[in-house]
């Protein structure tokens, strides 16, 4: 097996990314997003084939809750590792990447949203140095399904200090 590369996404990437992932109006978005400045999309590649995906949401967030008490913070979303792929580090090597470019990029926090039901992510994210935030859970839209509607989830949030900027 190669060695991981993370790399930001381009838009030649999408036929390879949603033949492996799915996810099609997904990955358009988030692709289109980024063009636009609003976002990146982080992919780990191993033998040249994309075995998961962070996206960093760099536009106000979509709550209240989130533009309220945590304004200008990055969040980390959509973090996946394909299924033959999970529980080999890949999903913790997305997160510093991410965590990484967001620091050179001067951000000093970088906050996520997990559903109370997946303390198994809850768990990694702690790991990772993320902490729940005081506040209450969030309703949280979920990702758009093909038939582009939109779910709510119940989310914890949780927040990491990133260490080395001053606050942008």
């Amino acid at each position: 097996m190669s060695e991981l590369r993370i790399r930001e996404a381009g838009s030649a990437d999408l036929p390879q990314l949603t033949h492996v992932m799915g996810q099609e109006p997904y990955f358009t978005d988030r692709l289109s997003r980024q063009k636009d400045g609003l976002g990146r999309l982080l992919v780990a590649w191993q033998d040249d084939r994309p075995v998961g995906v962070v996206y960093l949401w760099l536009e106000p967030a979509e709550e209240a809750e989130l533009r309220e008490h945590l304004p200008d913070t990055p969040l980390l979303t959509h973090l996946e590792t394909h299924v033959e792929h999970r529980a080999r580090g890949i999903g913790t090597s997305l997160v510093r990447a991410a965590e990484q470019w967001l620091t050179e990029k001067g951000y000093d926090r970088v906050a996520l949203a997990v559903e109370t039901t997946n303390d198994r992510a809850a768990r990694l994210y702690a790991r990772l140095g993320y902490r729940e935030w005081p506040h209450s859970t969030v309703r949280c839209l979920s990702l758009t399904d093909s038939a582009g509607r939109r779910n709510v989830e119940i989310c914890r949030i949780m927040v990491k200090p990133l260490v080395g900027r001053p606050r942008k």
